[in-house]
């Protein structure tokens, strides 16, 4: 196994209230989240997909949707049910970097088949009803490095935390 966790957190390891992002960052979007997704995998569950706009897929992606909904349905999207789809999938797709999106229930259930986590660590608390685990405090996990901090135009400061799994 050897997906990615990516991930926009806050001082309390919140990532979403009321259905919503904590708050946009064009320059995480940008810089962080698209340089590293596109031409890739995205993992996500069918709540996530519904806060994207117009429920539109991520473009220059293969888009797989997480559900326990077995009619649901997404043209251009791969369907999977449960953790042992996700790992059949990525057995017969070794040449494939899959990133897990999100959101919460995603990354709770999911997140043990990671061995690496992107996060933009956002300097700044939220009203959040969404959390990612936090690594800081998870002995499975260690810093690995971090980049410098950034100011966004958005107000707030942030910098990018690459976290691996012990083993």
């Amino acid at each position: 196994m050897s997906m990615t966790a990516i991930a926009a957190v806050d001082e309390n390891w919140g990532i979403g209230y009321k259905g919503d992002l904590l708050i946009s960052l064009p320059e995480d979007q940008k810089g962080v989240f698209r340089k590293y997704t596109s031409g890739n995998t995205v993992v996500f569950g069918r709540k996530t997909l519904m806060t994207f706009p117009g429920e539109r897929l991520l473009p220059k992606r293969v888009n797989v949707i997480l559900t326990r909904n077995p009619d649901f349905e997404k043209e251009g999207a791969v369907i999977l049910h449960d953790r042992e789809e996700l790992k059949e999938y990525e057995e017969s797709h070794p040449e494939e970097k899959i990133f897990l999106i999100g959101g919460e229930t995603v990354y709770k259930s999911m997140l043990d088949l990671c061995d690496e986590a992107i996060i933009t660590y956002i300097h700044k608390k939220f009203t959040a009803d969404a959390f990612f685990p936090n690594l800081d405090e998870n002995p499975e996990w260690e810093l690995d490095h971090e980049e410098d901090e950034i100011m966004s135009e958005a107000g707030v400061s942030f910098n990018v935390r690459f976290y691996r799994r012990k083993y």
